[in-house]
């Protein structure tokens, strides 16, 4: 078997975010010439060119791109089993981190996260930071530290951690004759609807199972997020649709009523995601144990 040269990852690791053989040397703390070298036992080791000469920079190859996200994780894991940590105290952790959410999943979470922070890890600050940087990189470049939703658009390197599967409800004025008597299927159908979609889509999985009834609704507005569409219902005959129990607290605030969806959807599962190299930071790790017990709590009925 062959010999296994660790240094050789934490060498392609650096190349692949540098895409520079200059900007790897410094990263690394060595020459050009000498991380050139290294360049070509890779190119030699993977049987591939790594990176090509494109312009006047580098890129990756399809090869390189497949690997990028698999050693960028082993590179962390390994910085993070040699740095050892002694516990921190809530009240000396020091840090500034940015977590993702949703609108409405904020109106429930913000507050109660903050009064904890504030109380019992001062020198904590929260960023919070809009749900637009979904479906982007921003954890794997460190723009966003945490995100808390639903998890389904993450790099596959990504750390998660289940939270709670909540279901979804339909949401009405107060007066709105379904505030007061849950529509069956085809009333629910006839009314007219607003959508949340930062992609502008009128339709999604309970138009399916309408469908399959042979119904359809009628959707003339369509929103980008749920805070907008619970205003715009406060004040229309429109129907909404939000997430139960922890999207409950802006509908109640708003004095709007939820009645049960009277088609079976799936349940929204929601969690928390974070990169690999925030795994055993202790500022990080604390703040995922207040977003796993708020949430917990507002799902319990207790915050």
């Amino acid at each position: 078997m062959a010999r296994l040269d660790l240094n050789l990852l934490i060498a392609l690791d650096a190349l692949l975010e540098e895409g520079s053989v200059t900007g790897a040397a410094q990263r690394l703390h060595t020459s050009p010439p000498a991380m050139s070298r290294t360049l070509a036992r890779l190119r030699r080791t993977l049987r591939d060119p790594v990176l090509v000469r494109a312009g006047r920079g580098l890129v990756p190859t399809p090869r390189a791109l497949e690997l990028r996200a698999q050693v960028a994780a082993f590179v962390d894991e390994g910085r993070a089993l040699l740095s050892p940590q002694s516990p921190v105290a809530p009240a000396e952790l020091r840090a500034d981190l940015t977590v993702n959410a949703g609108d409405v999943l904020l109106t429930s979470l913000a507050a109660p996260l903050i009064a904890r922070v504030r109380q019992r890890a001062p020198g904590l600050v929260l960023r919070f930071a809009p749900d637009t940087y979904e479906n982007t990189s921003a954890m794997r470049d460190g723009t966003v530290d945490l995100e808390v939703g639903i998890l389904d658009h993450l790099d596959p390197e990504t750390r998660t951690h289940h939270l709670i599967d909540t279901e979804l409800v339909g949401v009405v004025r107060d007066g709105h004759p379904f505030a007061t008597a849950p529509p069956d299927a085809r009333a629910y159908a006839a009314a007219e609807h607003i959508s949340v979609s930062r992609l502008g889509r009128a339709t999604g999985p309970i138009d399916d199972r309408l469908a399959e009834l042979g119904l359809r609704r009628s959707v003339p507005i369509t929103v980008p997020g749920y805070a907008a569409a619970l205003f715009i219902v406060r004040d229309t005959d429109l129907v909404a649709l939000a997430p139960g129990g922890l999207g409950g607290r802006a509908s109640n605030l708003l004095g709007l009523r939820t009645f049960p969806i009277p088609v079976e959807l799936a349940p929204v599962r929601l969690g928390l995601a974070w990169h690999p190299r925030s795994d055993r930071d202790p500022a990080h790790r604390w703040l995922r144990e207040q977003v796993h017990e708020v949430v917990r709590d507002i799902d319990d009925g207790h915050a």
